[in-house]
């Protein structure tokens, strides 16, 4: 079994990987764990630090191939508002919360949660189901800043 000691941020390798890992964003926060690829193969990640991994990002293997981690399809809500200051509005009462959002330009992902989707439909917005990877923003409380990228000197 090959292991996992390093890895790419998402668009720093050109070279197409040797298979994917795909994984919802809860299991994206990772330092040492038996991962299982989609053809059947398992790699075992022993990193020196956790890493919160985002689609695409690729892990690098002993022999120098790499894997991709891709994003699992989750159950959202797909919430669109009026216009963009109630986008914000939105996105401040979700954060008040401190719910795990993905917020865009257009709209906001978070996981399907019902009491919270009638509170959003009660500030005017519209809210969808759908399926999609789910990448939310690292919130001020989450424990460590950067994509693990180390700038300590040792």
């Amino acid at each position: 079994m090959q292991h996992v000691r390093s890895y790419r941020p998402a668009g720093e390798v050109s070279d197409p990987p040797v298979d994917i890992v795909t994984l919802p964003h809860d299991l994206r926060h990772l330092r040492r764990k038996l991962l299982h690829l989609s053809n059947g193969d398992m790699v075992m990640l022993d990193l020196k630090d956790a890493v919160l991994f985002h689609h695409g990002d690729r892990l690098v293997l002993e022999n120098g191939d790499t894997v991709e981690v891709q994003a699992a399809p989750e159950k959202l809500f797909e919430v669109k508002a009026r216009d963009t200051l109630h986008l914000i509005e939105l996105a401040w009462h979700l954060g008040n919360r401190h719910l795990s959002a993905q917020i865009e330009g257009g709209r906001i992902l978070i996981l399907r949660d019902h009491v919270i989707r009638a509170m959003l439909e009660g500030l005017g917005a519209a809210v969808t189901e759908i399926e999609e990877g789910f990448q939310p923003a690292r919130g001020a409380y989450h424990s460590h800043g950067g994509h693990g990228h180390d700038h300590h000197a040792h």
